[in-house]
């Protein structure tokens, strides 16, 4: 009898182990199952394709294109670049796998297709996006003449009345030039395609309320200085405005909703150098313009304390006016009709941001004009009414369709 209770002690005791063991067992086959099923769940599954966010992926290279050769680089590039799809390519153990990238450039996510397995690095290649400008200079419609100007850079512009037409924010534009930082400067032509009229121009103001003083040329300007800024002119109007004749009051109507395509920085050139032998304490004085009348003498450089951008805090919008330099490159001087040749030329007269000349006898301040015959002239600041044509610059990194003509203008993709 004492060994039956004994044996059956040692069956008991081995049941109970055994139990023990196969939960044991258990816990570590579901462990293993449920990682094993976590590790497959982080690659999501969509119709043969895996879609990696960059944080979670596997990149080995990324590499950009400069001049004719790639560079690897630590991060890949957030603009400027395209992916280039038939360049870029995946492994699997160091051998090459037959599956097509995709790269979104705006979500940083990557597509590989078809389905590849785990361990597979990819090497992405980026090229040069080729700007909005190497896009018209390519085309059968470029600017024909070339210069430089103040951002350091080869500028090309149009003469004579080219097929320079743009749609951009639901109006039509011109093109006045390819800026040396590769933006693109154009002025506005109106809601059609319309080459004279009052419908070349957003309306009529002012230039400024006051011409008592030389400061009152300036696009922007201070009350004590001749390079001053911080007072609004009339004609750019107040930086909230919403008075559509003005140039702050028609962007913030009209552009605000496009400025993603706009160049900030680039800016605009209201010159108050004054003409040679002229001092500021002159009581009748003349302005550098009026001394490059020709286009032998015409120039799209600027005094760094006249450039006036909304990057430098200068203007609150990207917003500017034709200068006579620019007129002069197409074409236009002091006091001679060219009603055919210019596209510049509306039949009406209009602003420059250009200053002509003071006079404290007349109390008068006066700027250039883009005449109705087709030349330039000069009118005071105050005492007219003229017409207002905003002029901005769209950003180098747009993307551009189009030929230029009325028929088929530029566009830029996105903004048309």
């Amino acid at each position: 009898m004492k060994f039956e209770v004994i044996k059956r002690s040692h069956v008991k005791r081995n049941i109970i182990i055994g139990i023990i063991v196969v939960l044991i067992l258990s816990a570590i086959i579901l462990t293993f199952t449920k990682a094993k099923y976590k590790i497959t769940e982080s690659i999501p599954l969509v119709n043969g394709t895996i879609n990696y966010e960059l944080s979670d992926f596997n990149l080995i290279g990324a590499y950009i294109q400069e001049g004719d050769s790639y560079t690897q680089v630590d991060e890949i590039p957030t603009s400027g670049y395209e992916f280039n799809v038939e360049k870029s390519y995946c492994t699997v153990n160091n051998e090459n796998i037959n599956a097509t990238l995709n790269y979104d450039m705006e979500t940083q996510n990557l597509t590989i297709t078809p389905l590849t397995t785990k361990g597979t690095k990819c090497y992405l290649y980026f090229d040069e996006k080729a700007s909005g400008g190497d896009y018209i200079l390519a085309g059968d419609n470029p600017p024909t003449n070339s210069t430089t100007d103040w951002t350091g850079g080869t500028t090309y512009y149009y003469t004579g009345n080219p097929n320079n037409w743009v749609q951009f924010g639901g109006f039509w534009w011109r093109i006045i030039r390819i800026n040396g930082d590769g933006s693109i400067r154009m002025i506005y032509q109106g809601t059609s395609a319309n080459t004279t009229g009052t419908g070349t121009q957003i309306g009529i103001n002012i230039f400024n309320d006051s011409q008592i003083s030389k400061v009152h040329v300036g696009l922007v300007y201070n009350t004590s200085s001749q390079h001053g800024y911080g007072l609004n002119s009339t004609i750019l109007g107040e930086n909230d405005s919403m008075d559509t004749t003005t140039l702050n009051g028609w962007y913030n109507t009209y552009l605000k909703d496009y400025e993603e395509y706009i160049d900030t920085g680039t800016g605009f050139c209201s010159d108050r150098n004054l003409s040679r032998g002229n001092t500021w304490n002159d009581r009748t004085l003349y302005y550098a313009a009026t001394d490059r009348q020709s286009e032998s003498s015409a120039s799209l450089q600027c005094n760094s304390a006249d450039i006036l951008s909304k990057d430098n805090g200068r203007l609150v919008n990207p917003i500017g006016l034709l200068t006579s330099d620019e007129a002069v490159f197409n074409d236009l001087t002091y006091s001679e009709n060219n009603n055919t040749g210019s596209y510049l030329y509306t039949g009406q007269i209009y602003w420059t941001m250009s200053p002509f000349n003071y006079s404290e006898a007349q109390t008068a301040a006066s700027v250039f004009v883009v005449f109705s015959s087709g030349g330039l002239n000069f009118y005071e600041v105050e005492d007219y009414s003229l017409g207002v044509r905003p002029v901005i610059n769209i950003r180098a990194d747009v993307s551009l369709t189009g030929e230029g003509t009325s028929t088929n203008p530029f566009k830029v993709v996105g903004a048309s």
